[in-house]
Formats: C-alpha cells, sequence, structure tokens
C-alpha cells in the first residue's frame, strides 16, 4: 500500500539521507552515512535465504531478477551484524561461486563501517561486490545496488546514482536501489527529483525504508507538518522492534530540530524501549537533555555513543557539552580526534571535505576549513554545502562574499535553526543588523537548544543588536 494512502506495509530499514548524519539527523551535513545508505539483512534470515532469494520483493508479474538481501541491514544490531557476516564468510569458502554471497557480504561491510565508524571496511565491500559482478556480470542488480550504497557512503554521490539507476534498469523494484538513488538525489541537492523519486518508490515498494526518505524530502522542503504525518504513518507501521526505534528516532530527531523537546524526548524513549542500545536514540536523547539545559546528564549518553561510533558529527557534539561545562581540555580532546578520523577516511577512499569543513569552522584550522568547503562546493550545491561554504568563508573574516550562498543555506522558509544562526551571525557582521536579528531570533525560536554552544552564542549576539 502507497503512503500516499495509508502505510499499512512493513519492510527492513533503510536510512533517511542526510544524515542524516549520521547520526543522521544530528550530524552537520546529515549526509548519507550516516548518514550511510546501506543494505541490512534482516536478523530472521538465515544465510541460505539470504543468498537464495527471499519472497514478496515485487508483485511476482513484475520481477525482473531474483530478489537477494534486497532487505536492508540498518536496525540490525551490531552482534547480529557482525554474525551474519561471519556466516556469509562461511557459507563463501564453502562456495566461493555464489554471486549472490558475494554481493550480500559487500553489502554487510557497507553497514559495518557505517554502524562502527571505521572506514577499512570499506575496500573490503568494494572487493566483494567486484567479485560479485566479476561471477555474474549481466542482471546483478544486487551487487549493483551494493555498489550505489558503498558509493553514498563514501560520499561519492554521481557515483551512487549511476549504480542505483543501473540496478533499477535490472530490477525496478530493487528496494536498496530505489532507497539510493533518493539519497543520491538529496545529497546532489536536486531536491524536485529527489521528490519524484520518493513519490516513484512509494509506490514501487512502500514501506519504512521508502517512508522515512520520503519524509526527509519533505522536512528539507519545509514541510514539516507532511514529514509528521509520513514518519507517524512509518511508526503505525512498524512490526518489529528495529523498525520502531528506527522511526521513532526519526520522529524525535524531527521534533528535536523544532525545539519539541518533551515530544522529542517521548519518541527517544520509545526507540529505547524497543532496542535499548540503539546509538542514534541515545545520541538523541542526550541531545534532547542538552537542549533543555541538562548537560550533566546529557554526557553519559554521548560519551557511550563516542566510544562506539567516532564520527565528526559525534566527536563534535560531545565535544561542545564538554565546552559548555567549562571542561575545554575535554572538549579540545574530542575536536582533536576529528583529524585522525579524517585521515583514516581518506585513506579508505571518503570523501570527508563536508564533514571537515564544519567542524573545524568552530573547532580547529579555520583555512583547511575554507580549503574543504570550498572543494565540497565545486562537487555539489545543495543547502549543507552552501551552509558550510558560508560559514567558513564567515570565521575566516570574509562574511560579505559569504553572503550570496545565504539564499541557498537558509532560504525565505526554512526550518533549520542552525542554518538562521549561521546566516544571522553572517549578516551581523556584513552589517545587516535588521536581518540578523531576525534570523537570530528565528534561530532560537525554532530550536533554542540547537548547539550547546553555538545557542548561546546566538544569544549573545541577539542581545547585543537589540541593545544597539
Amino acid at each position: 500500500m502507497s503512503l500516499r494512502r495509508a502505510p499499512g506495509t512493513t519492510a527492513a530499514d533503510g536510512r533517511d539521507p542526510g544524515g542524516r548524519e549520521t547520526g543522521p539527523r544530528f550530524g552537520a551535513g546529515r549526509v548519507a552515512g550516516v548518514l550511510l545508505p546501506a543494505g541490512m539483512l534482516a536478523v530472521a534470515l538465515t544465510v541460505g535465504i539470504v543468498v537464495s532469494g527471499g519472497a514478496g520483493d515485487e508483485p511476482p508479474a513484475a520481477r525482473t531478477a531474483a530478489p537477494v538481501a534486497d532487505a536492508p541491514f540498518e536496525r540490525i544490531g551490531t552482534g547480529d551484524l557482525a554474525r551474519g557476516v561471519t556466516g556469509l564468510q562461511a557459507h563463501l569458502r564453502a562456495q566461493p561461486k555464489d554471486a549472490r554471497g558475494w554481493a550480500a557480504l559487500g553489502a554487510a561491510y557497507v553497514e559495518q563501517a557505517r554502524t562502527s565508524g571505521d572506514p577499512t571496511r570499506y575496500p573490503q565491500a568494494a572487493k566483494a561486490l567486484a567479485r560479485s559482478l566479476a561471477l555474474q556480470p549481466q542482471d546483478n542488480d544486487t551487487a549493483l545496488a551494493g555498489r550505489a550504497a558503498l558509493a553514498a557512503a563514501r560520499h561519492d554521490f554521481r557515483g551512487a546514482l549511476r549504480a542505483s539507476e543501473a540496478a533499477l534498469k535490472v530490477n525496478p523494484y530493487s528496494e536498496r536501489a530505489l532507497a539510493s538513488r533518493i539519497d543520491a538525489l538529496v545529497e546532489l541537492g536536486s531536491y524536485s527529483k529527489a521528490l519524484a523519486a520518493a513519490e516513484q518508490a512509494d509506490g514501487r515498494r512502500p514501506g519504512i525504508p521508502v517512508f522515512t526518505r520520503y519524509a526527509y524530502v519533505l522536512e528539507l522542503r519545509g514541510d514539516i507538518a507532511g514529514a509528521r504525518r509520513v514518519l507517524g504513518g512509518a511508526l503505525k507501521s512498524a512490526s518489529s522492534p528495529g523498525d520502531t526505534a528506527y522511526v521513532a528516532t526519526a520522529l524525535g530527531q524531527l521534533e528535536w530540530s523544532q525545539g519539541a523537546y518533551a515530544r522529542a524526548q517521548r519518541y527517544f524513549t520509545t526507540a529505547l524501549d524497543a532496542d535499548p542500545g540503539y546509538l542514534p536514540a541515545l545520541e538523541g536523547r542526550a541531545r534532547t537533555q542538552a537542549a533543555r539545559g541538562d548537560t550533566k546528564g546529557a554526557l553519559p549518553g554521548l560519551e557511550a555513543v563516542v566510544d562506539r561510533l567516532p564520527l565528526p558529527g559525534q566527536l563534535v557534539a560531545l565535544g561542545e557539552v564538554y565546552e559548555a561545562g567549562g571542561r575545554a581540555a575535554d572538549a579540545r580532546a574530542q575536536y582533536e580526534l576529528i583529524g585522525t578520523w579524517t585521515e583514516l577516511a581518506r585513506a579508505n577512499g571518503v570523501d570527508t571535505d563536508l564533514d571537515t569543513a564544519l567542524a573545524l569552522a568552530d573547532h580547529g584550522d579555520r583555512a583547511e576549513a575554507l580549503k574543504a568547503a570550498r572543494a565540497e562546493w565545486g562537487k555539489r550545491r545543495t543547502v549543507h554545502t552552501a551552509d558550510a561554504l558560508a560559514w567558513a568563508l564567515h570565521v575566516n573574516g570574509r562574511s560579505a562574499e559569504a553572503l550570496p550562498y545565504l539564499a541557498t543555506s537558509a532560504p525565505a522558509g526554512c526550518r533549520n535553526a542552525m542554518f538562521l544562526y549561521h546566516r544571522g551571525m553572517i549578516e551581523r557582521a556584513a552589517g545587516r543588523t535588521d536581518a540578523a536579528r531576525a534570523s537570530l531570533a528565528a534561530a532560537l525560536k525554532i530550536n533554542p537548544g540547537f548547539s550547546p554552544t553555538g545557542s548561546r552564542a546566538a544569544r549573545a549576539a541577539l542581545k547585543a543588536l537589540e541593545a544597539s
């Protein structure tokens, strides 16, 4: 049943784009990575089922290729994922010519990299997927969809779009390929095309992976009510603890972004009741505590997240909570780790320019932040890259140069408090005091606790503007 009517179907998970994230929605760029699109094996599936194909991928009359491991991996616990990888490795030692098994293993490696923050799995994923395609070069939509997920995880969104479209030519009902195409279009800034792709995916494969992406596209277009409606329907359709945790967390992140902290907290509680170890929910609950002024209470949750997922967005979040609590040395230690992760990620084929630009602009080498932001803007022109470039120009004392990018980063109707905060600070530095006052006031009205340090700076700047 299509979401445009009533979401009554369930499916295995797929990550919301841009985030997502990563930490999908809380990450600075919220790109698929985090926040990144990858397939996942449902916990209940055995290796035998994975390599032989499952039922229900699309109407039998329309099926163009045997569905294999097309259900996303994303809401599986790390232990279950590890056991799935071990099982696939054992299976492939016994049957090394199984193209489908290699494709499933490649997708699993991508997901391991995403859930652990360890990019060294990406080269292994590339090798497994290449092996699958060498064994079955024709009609191998599973491996092509896996390549789309891998490309997106490495922030090669044009490559992800090409691979997803190639997979859909073979199997128009491939859930992973449909989801990856939406992700890629979002991350390339093709928002109208992303909406059309989400609507098409909803018609072909309605389910939680599509619903969450559909909601994010609506959110980017400023339709918060529409995003709530879609995610609410998705939560009602969730039938497993993993689905419940995933969708409830997405709702919590949406409510947090709009300053509705009580509702956000309830959704994060729902998610953690379903899956007590779900890291995005732990992070969301901690960020909500920090937004409500309980920085001490937020620390255990963020520390637990960073212990297992030391990505730039999470490192910055913990560092800013330390900073807000007067623990400057501890904050610096977190910020310094971003460089270590960046080097490791780049060595394994990940484009880290957006992550680097955002983190360094506030907490590192500002000249390097500008260099990275310019590089990313040259590759893709999105609200996130426009925001990163504008902010990097500002912190380098070039606020007037940043002004032209504000129409893209924080257009009329923008509901992103961080973007509006950046806009207001840039306008203030450029002498546009009335506009700055309006932008900063809007940021704090939408989400008064959008950042432990940024919110404080926004309030101080607004107070100064009102006094002048």
